[in-house]
């Protein structure tokens, strides 16, 4: 089980598409800094809604972005004392 941390924007590299054809059904993706902006993109949102999410609320916070996430089950908002925790439950991190 691996948490997939992703930092940049979908719309500037490829790293969340690259992490994307590497993942397992039992990882989780932590969408950090500018990463998080996928979730207000409609086709992003469809492409992760399998997946198991985590977004910082300081990252949230940062960009005045509290009100327009969309609220879904798949979605965790975490601070950053659960990032070291979900860093702990999960076997491996990977920085993309």
């Amino acid at each position: 089980m691996i948490l997939h941390q992703v930092q940049t924007s979908a719309t500037v590299d490829y790293a969340l598409n690259c992490c994307l054809r590497f993942i397992d059904d039992s990882d989780s993706i932590l969408l950090t800094d500018d990463a998080l902006n996928c979730l207000l993109d409609k086709q992003w949102q469809q492409r992760l809604s399998n997946y198991k999410l985590y977004v910082l609320i300081e990252d949230i916070e940062a960009r005045g972005l509290s009100h327009r996430l969309p609220q879904s089950t798949n979605i965790s908002v975490i601070d950053y004392d659960q990032f070291v925790l979900a860093t702990l439950q999960h076997t491996k991190v990977i920085t993309w």
